[in-house]
């Protein structure tokens, strides 16, 4: 069951309890089945990911009743600024194709499964009950697990509470709030939940563009911030113009090309070729603002959407300040059993 976007947190409707809402955690999507010794996890698009995290395999044999469905997402946690925020990077990184790999990066940066609905426990099928049940379901099959590696998401009916939430919670690394409707059925593929998501904006340096692969106009322009040291660093790039502003782009930068400038050689990896990686430096004079969902690492993830030209701004002016969120909050306080807290 997916999500749609929505601008703000529903209120509960007057005299009603119609919502309830929890955190929206950033991690992989997952669906794990146990049938006695049988374990299978699947991501959203059906990729097994089993094979790359075999402590929470483990766990669900330990930890689960032998029959059941559960929803919920795969998530690492490392500690930053003197809390345990969730670390994105550690999680990609434990997609790997060497066995050997996976189970060294099990042992030194552990998953954890974090449930927020069940599909199915012993012999009852549960997508056709509500999910006031299916959430009481999820408390059965785990409230026996003593395995820190399963857990389940807190909830809340108090919508007062869910908006102090999508603040307090961000510096714990999570990405909003999802409310779901008591009454609702499980409907898999249909937007059924709603979400609430942090809008955050950046003012960058434009450092340089990539050709787009039709040869033509403009791919991408790449993205920099300056560090507390001064220096320029790339964090991304934002993609997905017009054909008309692809080609005005392009020649925007053109003129920006230093004299005798180079192309540069990009980042290789196993999604970019070397051909691909290569980009073309600009002076860096421009600032744009631009929307992204997540900054990781240095680096923005996902996608980066162009705003607006920001002509008022000194490039100078354009660091990694600007998106500094406060770490405030652990990311296992807003786990069921870490503050003895019960759904409300």
């Amino acid at each position: 069951m997916l999500a749609k976007a929505v601008p703000a947190v529903p209120d509960q409707p007057p005299g009603e309890t119609a919502w309830s809402y929890e955190p929206k955690w950033d991690g992989f999507r997952a669906l794990i089945f146990r049938d006695g010794d049988d374990v299978v996890m699947s991501s959203r698009s059906g990729k097994d990911l089993a094979r790359y995290f075999p402590e929470v395999v483990d766990a669900a044999l330990a930890a689960l009743p032998h029959r059941v469905v559960l929803d919920g997402e795969v998530a690492v946690a490392a500690p930053l600024g003197g809390v345990a925020r969730l670390d994105w990077d550690a999680l990609s990184a434990r997609i790997h194709p060497a066995a050997s790999r996976i189970e060294l990066l099990s042992v030194q940066t552990p998953a954890m499964f974090i449930g927020f609905d069940a599909l199915a426990l012993g012999s009852a099928d549960l997508t056709g009950e509500p999910f006031a049940v299916r959430r009481q379901a999820l408390l059965d099959a785990t409230g026996a697990a003593s395995d820190p590696r399963i857990r389940v998401s807190r909830v809340t009916r108090d919508d007062a509470t869910a908006r102090a939430w999508f603040t307090d919670f961000e510096g714990a690394g999570l990405d909003g709030v999802v409310a779901k409707r008591l009454d609702g059925r499980y409907a898999p593929g249909r937007r059924e939940m709603v979400k609430v998501k942090h809008k955050r904006t950046a003012d960058c340096v434009i450092m340089g563009y990539r050709i787009h692969k039709s040869g033509s106009g403009l791919g991408s322009m790449l993205l920099g911030l300056h560090s507390a040291d001064g220096e320029l660093r790339m964090v991304g790039g934002s993609s997905a113009f017009s054909d008309a502003a692809r080609t005005e782009l392009q020649e925007r930068l053109e003129a920006l090309r230093p004299e005798g400038g180079a192309v540069a050689q990009g980042e290789v990896n196993r999604w970019r070729s070397a051909a691909s990686a290569e980009w073309i430096p600009v002076r860096p004079e421009l600032v744009a603002e631009f929307a992204y969902d997540q900054m990781e690492s240095g680096r923005f993830r996902h996608t980066v959407k162009f705003l607006r030209w920001r002509p008022d701004r000194d490039p100078d002016d354009c660091g990694f300040d600007q998106l500094e969120v406060p770490l405030t909050c652990d990311v296992f306080d807003v786990l069921m059993g870490s503050t003895g807290d019960a759904d409300g």
